[in-house]
């Protein structure tokens, strides 16, 4: 058969038919649009899978390990409850997230609390649920925090965030672990160490590990490998030299997916591998014991799987200078153009082997001169009506969705092989208006 000449991920649910045809887990792509609309999310829910087993399943070389779906990713209760069947826990870092996770049926104990800025009513929530590890990332959060465990009663369980002083190869805007991260408590300086000294004095606050995160999309293991070194050398200090009985070390996530060509593939299986080859040989040689290793893959479990598919309304030929496809969404449900350039690979999805023969920018449809999908793509001809597919957009992109022009959010549609289901129903005029009002003195 024909090969498109357009790049996407290859898995086995996204094939193009011999009519040239985009399918996605056996559906033609024009019976998904005409089922369930236009623009639609659409989440391959066996590559989903697939991807949370390879993570559960790595060569652990006898060390312990937890996995912790980085929820910001994407998540509504649907995906909450898909990750805990895969046995993950959910990292999250609001009240909405924690609420989404419990209410998808992931146990409290699974559940790790991060955030920067929690305020009282996010600690109160996190600690009434009783949710198994709150990670601590300023000092003004240590004091609020043993005052709300305090007042309930119990004993919580806490990480603390640790900067180690690590810039991995990816945009500014998704780094940090350097040394001016707005996250954690910097190692140099001695700032970390601070930090576990004022948790230790608080009887209701159990220290049982560090955690670090040094950015996301980042194509290669050894910055990982470098933050654990830095990581384990102070967790080694922390229980040796400050007493504290550390049993968990938490790594982050972080690692990335390919959205072009030339990107790295990383798996998850070798990647965690070589991250546990060098913490048991680390520890060996320092006499210490291996800690429970934790991860946080997010981008890497569900990015892939994601494919959104518009459809075009629009075209507009400015010669030799621009050719524009305007499209029924854009960065209302995808700003990772708008905030990073990120470009996402795209194809005609009823012309998938087509000849790419033309350049073609993608734009949104919102009043924004910088909603755009992406910038110069080779595609074939388009005209309205057509159906493009942007691929990877699992991750960051409905999850970082707006109602910009009061624009309706896409539903996000969870497919199989023999099944599908709403992960997300698209929004209408009355969810847009329902949290309106108007003051009395105005009517």
């Amino acid at each position: 058969m024909e090969q498109s000449p357009y790049f996407f991920p290859r898995l086995p649910e996204i094939s193009v038919n011999p009519d040239g045809e985009l399918m996605l887990a056996g559906h033609p792509a024009h019976s998904l649009m005409e089922r369930h609309g236009s623009p639609l999310v659409v989440i391959l829910e066996d590559a989903l899978r697939r991807n949370c087993q390879a993570w559960m399943h790595p060569a652990a070389n006898g060390i312990r390990f937890r996995m912790y779906y980085a929820s910001k990713a994407l998540l509504t209760t649907g995906v909450a409850a898909l990750m805990h069947q895969e046995g993950l826990g959910i990292d999250v870092v609001s009240m909405g997230e924690m609420a989404t996770a419990l209410a998808g049926g992931v146990p409290p104990e699974m559940v790790l609390m991060h955030g920067n800025a929690k305020d009282r009513a996010e600690l109160e929530y996190a600690v009434e649920q009783r949710v198994g590890r709150i990670v601590i990332d300023n000092l003004e959060e240590i004091g609020r925090l043993a005052e709300v465990v305090q007042a309930a009663g119990i004993r919580q369980k806490v990480f603390v965030r640790v900067t180690p002083g690590i810039r991995p190869s990816t945009h500014r805007y998704v780094q940090t672990g350097q040394q001016d991260s707005k996250f954690g408590f910097n190692l140099e300086g001695g700032l970390a160490e601070q930090a576990v000294l004022q948790v230790l004095r608080h009887p209701e606050l159990e220290l049982v590990g560090l955690h670090c995160h040094i950015g996301s999309q980042v194509l290669e293991t050894e910055p990982f490998v470098a933050a654990a070194g830095r990581m384990l050398e102070f967790y080694a200090h922390v229980q040796q030299e400050l007493g504290a009985p550390l049993d968990e070390l938490n790594l982050g996530g972080g690692i990335g997916i390919r959205y072009k060509d030339s990107d790295a593939q990383m798996d998850a299986a070798s990647h965690m591998a070589r991250l546990y080859e060098f913490v048991a040989k680390w520890c060996g040689e320092h006499g210490i014991d291996c800690p429970l290793i934790c991860d946080e893959p997010g981008r890497s479990i569900i990015g892939e799987t994601g494919v959104t598919l518009y459809t075009v309304q629009s075209t507009k030929r400015i010669e030799e200078v621009r050719n524009y496809a305007s499209v029924d969404g854009g960065m209302t449900d995808n700003p990772r153009f708008a905030l990073y350039e990120a470009r996402h690979p795209v194809a005609p999805a009823m012309r998938m082997l087509d000849r790419p023969d033309q350049l073609w920018s993608v734009s949104g449809k919102c009043c924004e001169t910088g909603d755009m999908l992406i910038h110069d793509v080779e595609m074939c001809e388009l005209h309205a009506g057509d159906l493009l597919a942007f691929f990877s957009t699992g991750a960051y992109t409905w999850s970082m969705a707006s109602n910009y022009n009061r624009v309706a959010r896409p539903a996000v549609l969870l497919l199989g092989k023999d099944r599908e289901g709403l992960l997300a129903r698209r929004e209408t005029v009355e969810d847009l208006l329902s949290l309106d009002s108007v003051p009395d003195w105005l009517r």
